[in-house]
């Protein structure tokens, strides 16, 4: 994987909007530092509102926060190098299915841990979960391909990037990020779970194919019925 991958389908959507919500907290921050904070606190991670005021959209919404514009720049271009080639190989509904799935799974462990650890103050925000969800989909399915270490001018093979990413996340275990490399983990825990037991394009896929073969089986039920009538009349009125 060499050069700029093609900027397109769901990838470009979800770096757009996380790159339009980083300039619009970066512009209330400027002009109205009140409505960024409590917005801050009302769609960022907060395992207590989570728990005791039912704040369950966190568990999607902290991943549009972001703060810092080089550790911005440095999630989204991930997302979009890895988001755009996994895309191109399984389709846009599988892309956000194991993206929000495994950002799901980050939320859910960082929220463990901070019970665990009555850490409830913490507040997260920012897409790692629903990326190392993606890099472990692309180190295990694709574990000998060769991935560029954008901005640098070398590659490495995609289970050993995926590796350093996990050994850093372990590290910073130990670290006062705890609970934000333990989410990190989650999502890869979950990236993990989903391709091995969800259907090969999705569930969404599956769930409307589902449907569809409900609705055709319903439709030839409706054809024989129609046709049992028919003879039956046709049956009748020979016999008159």
């Amino acid at each position: 994987m060499l050069g700029f991958p093609d900027f397109s389908g769901f990838t470009r959507k979800l770096v757009l909007w996380n790159l339009g919500a980083y300039f619009l907290m970066l512009l209330l921050g400027v002009f109205a530092r009140g409505i960024a904070a409590d917005l801050t606190w009302f769609f960022g991670l907060s395992p207590d509102a989570v728990l005791h005021r039912g704040f369950i959209w966190q568990l999607v919404t902290y991943t549009f926060l972001h703060a810092g514009i080089l550790g911005t720049a440095f999630e989204l271009l991930s997302l979009w190098f890895l988001g755009s080639f996994l895309e191109s190989s399984h389709g846009a509904r599988w892309l956000a299915e194991i993206f929000f799935f495994s950002a799901i799974g980050a939320a859910l462990a960082a929220i463990a841990l901070s019970l665990y650890l009555h850490g409830f103050g913490v507040v997260l925000y920012g897409c790692w979960g629903g990326i190392f969800g993606l890099l472990i989909a692309f180190g295990v399915l694709y574990a000998d391909m060769d991935f560029m270490m954008f901005p640098l001018p070398i590659s490495i093979k995609a289970k050993y990037l995926v590796a350093v990413y996990l050994l850093i996340a372990l590290a910073m275990l130990f670290s006062a990020e705890r609970i934000f490399a333990f989410s990190q983990l989650g999502g890869a825990l979950f990236g993990y779970l989903y391709i091995k037991f969800s259907p090969r394009r999705g569930f969404a896929f599956a769930g409307s194919e589902s449907v569809y073969g409900l609705r055709n089986r319903y439709y030839r039920w409706k054809r024989r019925r129609a046709a049992r009538k028919f003879e039956v009349y046709m049956r009748k009125h020979r016999d008159n």
